[in-house]
């Protein structure tokens, strides 16, 4: 089941760092705003306060009756802004309008206005709020008592325009420091990853290296790194650990197997030779016949084992001579070829540098001939092709056959372990796996392609020296 990869790490925290970053900004703004509401609101009422106190002072009492002292001046000022207007009202009794604005409302039904105290409450003045100071003032005589009230409206324009002001100034200096947060933030996490992508990318370089499968896989090293990282660090080395010495117990199982079974299958194919030679009966012979045959498949299946093994095993590279090494194992080859009435010859440059182990080349070689001369078939011609290959400074080694080749389908299992093309007798189905094993701990790839109009082109490519 394939697992799909959910969000990031980093994105993960990117989210959680900044998304309470933003709603507290936001919650700041919000707060700041009602803050400056109520300073303003606050500013409101104390000029209002002051100027009812005012107004009332300019009214005097005399006898039973009033004296306005309400300069024409004064009330120029209250109402010199249209926008932000103060206006005034004065009524005796209350609610009997005497003079000034005769829109403005009464106080809540509910209140009880004490005299000579300012309440103040807000109203609505043609559908715009207003904020009103209200002072009653008790005049007359002690037989004649009456009371003035004095009231002073004034839009809650200023307010709005106050916090406005007010939240404007704030909010480029927030949104300011929320960019460099938020920066700081970002430079923090990627900071804080570090470690993490060189623990990848030393994954990644071990995981990359030519030899891999072959040798234990270097341990992780990180000098400086949370103790988090570490920790993973160290758990991935202890599993580096255990993969090593699984690897290195089925190398030594293997390789001591192999070589507990070359001495008696060796053993067993002298004496059945012997028993050829010495029997002159058809049915014993026949049966001696299918013994030997089987004692030599088993012998050919040990030898391959070991050289898997051994193409497995920590080698050295060194420098060598492709081409050369090519023709001297084609020349090796060419008297069974013409003893099963096939044409193996050799083409391609004379000299080709490569870096690389001799024995392994060779029996990787040895393999790719052995293979094309047993399923090519009588009367085929088999080449071993040794060249360029661009781009890359790619070396190329290869063995073609006008043989039947291999379907298209199944190019991709030539070199997958005991998989065979046919079932012709003879052959494990190892030949090829190894030569695949010998091209990766050399840092290469194999090459497996049908040619027109019949045929297969096996091989390597291997970096050229």
């Amino acid at each position: 089941m394939r697992h799909v990869p959910g969000v990031s790490l980093q994105r993960k925290l990117l989210l959680w760092l900044l998304l309470p970053q933003l709603v507290l900004w936001l919650s700041g703004g919000f707060l700041a705003w009602r803050i400056a509401l109520q300073n303003g609101e606050k500013g409101i009422d104390q000029t209002l306060t002051q100027s009812v106190r005012a107004l009332a002072r300019q009214i005097k009492p005399i006898g039973d009756g009033l004296l306005v002292d309400f300069p024409k001046a004064a009330q120029d000022i209250l109402e010199q802004d249209p926008a932000d207007r103060i206006t005034y009202m004065v009524s005796s009794p209350p609610g009997r309008f005497l003079l000034g604005n005769a829109q403005l409302p009464p106080p809540p039904a509910q209140v009880d206005v004490a005299v000579g105290e300012a309440f103040l409450y807000q109203a609505r003045v043609d559908d715009k709020p207003v904020r009103v100071a209200l002072l009653d003032v008790d005049y007359g005589t002690a037989s004649t008592r009456q009371r003035l009230r004095v009231q002073v409206a004034q839009s809650l324009t200023v307010r709005e325009r106050i916090a406005q002001e007010l939240l404007e100034r704030m909010v480029f200096p927030m949104g300011l420091m929320g960019l460099a947060l938020s920066a700081v933030v970002y430079a923090g996490v990627l900071r804080g990853l570090q470690p993490l992508k060189r623990l990848e990318a030393q994954i990644e370089r071990a995981g990359a290296l030519p030899h891999t499968g072959t040798t234990p896989l270097p341990p992780i090293e990180l000098t400086s790194a949370p103790q988090e990282v570490h920790s993973l660090a160290s758990t991935i080395n202890r599993l580096l650990e255990t993969v090593a010495r699984g690897q290195q117990k089925e190398k030594r199982f293997l390789n001591d197997a192999a070589h507990q079974l070359r001495t008696p299958l060796a053993g067993l194919i002298g004496q059945t030779e012997l028993a050829l030679h010495e029997s002159h009966e058809p049915e014993v012979q026949a049966r001696l016949q299918k013994v030997l045959s089987a004692a030599q498949r088993s012998a050919h299946l040990v030898h391959q084992l070991l050289q898997l093994a051994r193409s497995e095993s920590n080698v050295v590279m060194q420098s060598i001579d492709l081409a050369a090494l090519a023709r001297e194992v084609a020349r090796e080859w060419a008297a069974r070829a013409l003893a099963q009435g096939m044409d193996l010859g050799y083409e391609g440059v004379d000299h080709l540098p490569a870096q690389g182990h001799p024995l392994l080349l060779r029996e990787a070689l040895n393999n790719l001939i052995d293979n094309a001369l047993h399923y090519a078939g009588p009367g085929a011609t088999i080449t071993v092709r040794v060249g360029h290959e661009e781009p890359g400074h790619w070396a190329l080694l290869v063995v073609e056959d006008d043989g039947p080749g291999v379907p298209a389908e199944h190019l991709g299992d030539l070199f997958a372990r005991f998989w065979r093309g046919s079932d012709k007798a003879g052959g494990c189905g190892l030949g090829l796996s190894i030569v695949e094993e010998i091209a990766l701990r050399h840092g290469g790839r194999t090459v497996a392609e049908g040619l027109v109009p019949k045929g297969l082109r096996v091989g390597m490519r291997l970096p050229a020296g």
